[in-house]
């Protein structure tokens, strides 16, 4: 995996990152396979294709034991296919979300960057202080694969639409499809789009964590990395 500050797009000159990536070995591997392997990122680039029959995946919400239960973090990537796109971090399915976020890009624009069949997000928080956790910090400068998109605000209480897409996904793993909307009917943003899978949850210190996505497919190489970092 090349550095993450050696991109021309990449403004983040900030060693705590440098301290959360892994090394390159595997990553070169996953590329050269990735015409054959599968993974939730291949099914969440499928969301333009997928017809209104795809919302029978809500039937998977209803409230049951984890799949699995190996101290993975769930997380979930969600949002109308013309709005923005949220991203949930909780620490197992059936509690509320440690972490929600509405990145500052559309669906469709992380769909587009979901081409290259490796993602990273980096959200970076440049407060003074560090009294918080840093998933308990607010503001957000958010990056993705080493672009800058804008900042982003975590949110304090999860609105209805948010709740109504943890409620049905609450039985669920991992898994990327369409739900139905809170009111039953489409709105003017499009069908709801979700992608749910496992991470491995990373403590680089004390400023620094980050998140790779478990791949379903036993490929080598995360498909999607998050990386949250604060400034010192």
């Amino acid at each position: 995996m090349p550095p993450v500050h050696s991109s021309p797009y990449f403004q983040m000159e900030n060693p705590a990152i440098m301290s959360l990536l892994r090394p390159a070995s595997g990553e070169k591997q996953r590329m050269s396979k990735s015409s054959t392997g599968g993974g939730l990122l291949r099914m969440f680039k499928l969301f333009p294709m997928l017809t209104s029959g795809c919302k029978m995946v809500a039937l998977l919400g209803r409230p049951r034991k984890p799949l699995l239960k190996d101290g993975a973090t769930t997380g979930t990537i969600f949002g109308y296919r013309k709005g923005r796109v949220f991203l949930a971090i909780q620490e197992d399915p059936h509690c509320l979300p440690v972490f929600v976020i509405e990145l500052p890009m559309l669906t469709s624009a992380l769909q587009k960057e979901m081409a290259s069949d490796i993602v990273r997000i980096a959200l970076e928080s440049e407060t003074k202080t560090h009294k918080k956790k840093v998933l308990e910090e607010f503001v957000w400068a958010v990056y993705v694969n080493g672009r800058k998109t804008g900042y982003s605000i975590r949110r304090k209480q999860m609105s209805e639409d948010e709740l109504h897409v943890m409620q049905l996904l609450r039985g669920v793993s991992m898994g990327a499809g369409v739900l139905p909307s809170p009111n039953e009917k489409e709105t003017a943003d499009g069908e709801l789009t979700y992608m749910r899978a496992r991470f491995e949850r990373v403590v680089g210190s004390k400023d620094s964590e980050s998140f790779y996505m478990i791949n379903p497919d036993g490929a080598q190489g995360p498909e999607l990395s998050i990386f949250f970092v604060r400034t010192r």
